[in-house]
């Protein structure tokens, strides 16, 4: 751009004046048009950086969303799983409550085993001194008894209608002593 001045103006500038005002306004236009390149391209980078923003965001919520809906599977799956173990440890309480009281039955008869263990010996010897007595029978020439001792039919418990085999009522089969006597059936 080249400035000129006419000839009405008071002092008329130099032309060294107007060569470096005309090559001042061409370095403003030059620096204006570098600037304008600088801004567009500023722009550019502006609009870019924001597309790649936008895109991230996508893809971000797209990835947040994926995460959201494989975490609320595995909670859904692990609830479930869940549920079925406590259905499983509660059938278990229940099972062992039923153990414990099978158990303390068979407590119960394994102390009455014991009890009958124990007083195997004297039911034996009780057995054996029985048998001995019923083999010997009556006492002879004693009389008649004056008062009958009878349970419910008149007979004496170790009457010979009342006999049967000792084995029904010995606890020992290694008493071979016992083998061969035979005693009442009323204890």
């Amino acid at each position: 751009m080249v400035v000129s001045y006419s000839s009405c103006d008071m002092s008329s500038p130099s032309p060294v004046q107007i060569r470096e005002a005309n090559a001042h306004l061409a370095a403003v236009h030059r620096r204006v048009a570098e600037l304008e390149q600088r801004l567009e391209a500023a722009e550019n980078t502006v609009r870019e950086q924001a597309e790649s923003l936008i895109r991230k965001d996508e893809q971000l919520r797209a990835a947040t969303q994926e995460i959201t809906e494989a975490k609320n599977k595995e909670i859904y799956y692990l609830h479930e799983k869940l549920c079925k173990s406590e259905d499983t440890i509660q059938r278990f309480q229940n099972m062992i409550k039923e153990k414990d009281a099978m158990i303390g039955q068979l407590q119960h008869r394994c102390q009455l085993l014991d009890n009958i263990c124990k007083s195997r010996p004297l039911l034996d010897s009780m057995l054996f001194h029985m048998a001995e007595a019923e083999r010997l029978g009556p006492v002879v020439g004693m009389g008649e008894p004056t008062v009958k001792t009878s349970l419910t039919d008149g007979e004496s418990n170790c009457s010979p209608n009342r006999i049967s085999n000792h084995k029904d009522f010995s606890l020992s089969e290694d008493d071979q002593e016992l083998d061969e006597i035979v005693f009442g059936t009323t204890v």
